[in-house]
């Protein structure tokens, strides 16, 4: 039996990201225990706040699991320890016990003594990109490099960043795994229940054809070019469709907001923050396409959740998107938003590329799921607890 903890500090109650690969991964770790040799058990960082009153309290989303343990450490002095006095951790380790691996699932590795430690890094924009990162996020450098002292294998999700994780920290390629995620979404997804009764709720969005965004909304992520690119078509090309992004507000998000007040379209542009899974799915299925131009991703899973729902995808010709969205889309040039029009106007000018593209999507979109995702995480801790080499 491989007695395995995994860090789920990033879950939150309406998890993006970081959080969502994390919970993703756990749900399909725990059907594997039925079925392999697999002992997992979860753990987490209180916040600072939440360790000073002693709140230990399981966040909601790990409440269905049985085996979750709170560290006796919050996870702000946890991530200065590792940066500055890290021999310092091993005094907080106690609770967690004898086990054989531990999984660090965003940038973070505990040093616990005696298990083979695995840590999950998503994508270098801090360092590649440190112009759209916040300040948090930038201090990761040193804080990775210091993780890398212990740790005995790194997990990402595409042969781009694989690469970058190579040239920016000098790591031995053969200890990197490769293992995509996947979209949260089914083929199957949308019944005509969950279709019927979302878009009574939405239909006020759905009088108009519409471009669709999903994302956090920050700089890296390009969606000042998105929205010059959609005036552009309603300037020379008059088209009735309107743009709407879904995602929390991030990061430096007022320089977007601020766009869109003085935009002469603003009325076109919708902006909705976080919403269910059941209603997010409509809007994919209903779009005329859907537009991700980021100027850097670990991986892109937004691309994957609108291939599987049958939204046509143009993106990015940059960093991990085309592994990602292989033969299935239309790629751009993320700083020219001529181009990016261009290609818009191209699907709208095209029914039968837009129907081949959409049949396209679904069959790429097949290639992943979360089950192969734990699957082949699984074979990574198998891997790594047969070696004695550390990075």
């Amino acid at each position: 039996m491989i007695k395995v903890y995994i860090d789920a500090t990033s879950v939150r109650n309406k998890p993006t990201g970081i959080g969502f690969y994390t919970i993703n991964l756990i749900n399909e770790l725990y059907y594997l225990e039925n079925t392999s040799d697999l002992n997992l058990n979860i753990y987490f960082h209180p916040s600072l706040k939440n360790w000073l009153s002693r709140n230990f309290l399981i966040p909601k989303l790990l409440e269905q699991y049985l085996k979750v343990l709170p560290l006796n450490i919050p996870v702000s002095l946890a991530d200065l320890l590792a940066k500055y006095s890290p021999f310092i951790l091993f005094c907080f380790r106690n609770n967690l016990g004898d086990i054989d691996l531990i999984h660090g699932a965003d940038h973070y590795i505990y040093p616990h003594q005696q298990a083979k430690k695995v840590i999950t890094i998503h994508d270098l924009t801090f360092l590649k990109f440190p112009k759209y990162s916040t300040k948090i996020v930038k201090s990761y450098t040193k804080r990775i490099k210091q993780c890398l002292k212990w740790t005995d294998a790194i997990i990402t999700f595409s042969e781009n960043t694989k690469q970058d994780i190579v040239d920016f920290f000098n790591v031995d390629p053969n200890v990197i795994y490769i293992i995509p995620q996947a979209s949260r979404y089914s083929n199957n997804y949308l019944t005509p229940q969950i279709l019927t009764k979302c878009i009574v709720s939405i239909e006020k969005h759905l009088h108009s054809p519409y471009f669709l965004f999903v994302s956090t909304l920050e700089p890296r992520k390009n969606i000042l070019n998105l929205i010059k690119a959609f005036e552009y078509l309603k300037i020379n090309y008059s088209i009735p469709h309107k743009l709407i992004l879904i995602g929390k507000k991030g990061w430096d998000y007022n320089s977007i907001i601020d766009y869109i007040n003085k935009s002469t379209f603003k009325e076109d542009i919708q902006h909705l923050d976080y919403i269910s899974d059941q209603l997010l799915a409509v809007f994919y299925s209903q779009a005329e396409a859907f537009i991700y131009p980021s100027f850097y991703e670990g991986f892109g899973l937004p691309i994957l959740e609108a291939m599987t729902l049958g939204s046509p995808v143009i993106t990015s010709n940059t960093s991990s998107l085309p592994e990602v969205a292989g033969n299935a889309a239309l790629y751009v040039d993320p700083y020219d938003y001529y181009q990016l029009a261009k290609m818009m106007l191209k699907i709208l000018n095209n029914p039968d590329l837009r129907k081949e593209m959409i049949s396209r999507g679904k069959q790429q979109a097949n290639n992943f799921s979360w089950k192969n995702t734990a699957l082949k995480t699984l074979n990574a801790y198998k891997s790594v607890l047969s070696k004695s080499k550390k990075l």
